[in-house]
């Protein structure tokens, strides 16, 4: 039995556990950065490769082999009976999901049966906001409800993944008006990603809009703003590293929004505090526009924002 977690915790967990089949983290990153359709493989792995590189300081060979590894291990699927994928209900999860899918939905499946343990809740936890929050017993607890993947899952997941990897949100608009409950969290989690496009009010969206409202009401160092990110919008499902690069972009820029202290090199943030600058200020008063001030260069999803298309 082949197992495919959402990052490294619950896996560890599981093993730690004793619990049988092979564990697989999948430690792609697809809700940040670019994942626009029609490249080819190759294409596709030196544009997340260069984006995971840049964005997280890492060596990009590195970044490069690690990809190649996962889609080898993502491959053995077929040497086991059954493929399970665990997964949650946040945007950083289904779009992991979507893409994991939508690959499945392209291999050969005749024999290896593909199931699917997604979550909102657990019985018990109060707050809950992932599977890495469980126990080795309370994952197992789960199996026995996972499902087989039905068809109408993997088409929509496949039609998912086609509009967020699209270069216009209107394909995701579409999909929602026609329906998506399939996949019963999909919706929620790809509401709150178009609430990352730009506010017409001040050019920003609402990861950056909330960040600044919580620094301004004083939650001034990066674990206390994490804190009250986190209780805020659980549909985002950031770790630190995705709020941190959030933060990054509003920092290092012409009339930066924030100043930052504190900061030892790339591993240290979590060590960061925050003041809101004058243009901060005045932007999250909607007194004026984040990218008229300091203009725009980012991807979300398939699209591409910059000076040039907007």
């Amino acid at each position: 039995m082949f197992h495919i977690h959402n990052g490294t915790s619950t896996t560890n967990t599981l093993r730690e556990f004793g619990f049988p089949g092979e564990h697989f983290a999948f430690q792609e990153v697809l809700m940040a950065g670019p994942t626009p359709a029609g490249l080819s493989s190759n294409e596709w792995l030196d544009l997340r490769a260069m984006f995971l590189c840049e964005e997280y300081d890492l060596k990009l060979d590195d970044c490069k082999s690690d990809l190649l590894k996962q889609e080898a291990t993502l491959q053995r699927f077929s040497e086991h009976d059954e493929t399970v994928l665990w997964f949650e209900h946040d945007l950083f999860c289904q779009i992991n999901l979507i893409y994991l899918l939508d690959w499945f939905s392209k291999q050969s499946l005749d024999k290896p049966r593909l199931s699917l343990i997604c979550i909102d809740e657990f019985s018990g936890v109060k707050d809950f906001r992932g599977l890495g929050q469980l126990t080795g017993e309370q994952l197992a607890s789960l199996f026995d409800g996972r499902h087989e993947v039905t068809e109408q899952e993997l088409r929509l997941a496949s039609r998912a993944w086609a509009g967020y990897c699209s270069a216009n949100p209107e394909a995701i608009e579409r999909l929602l008006e026609e329906g998506s409950s399939a996949l019963p969290f999909l919706e929620s989690a790809l509401r709150r990603h178009l609430a990352r496009f730009p506010s017409t009010t001040n050019g920003l969206g609402r990861i950056e809009n909330q960040a600044l409202e919580f620094i301004s009401d004083g939650a001034k160092s990066f674990k206390s703003l994490f804190v009250r990110f986190a209780a805020a919008e659980p549909v985002y499902g950031l770790g630190d590293l995705q709020l941190w690069s959030e933060l990054k972009r509003l920092a290092r820029c012409r009339e930066p929004l924030i100043n930052v202290t504190g900061v030892d090199g790339v591993n240290r943030f979590n060590e960061a505090s925050f003041d809101l600058t004058d243009t901060g200020g005045a932007v999250l008063a909607e007194e004026r526009d984040f990218i008229e001030i300091n203009g725009i260069d980012i991807w979300l999803g398939g699209v591409h924002l910059g000076d040039e298309t907007l």
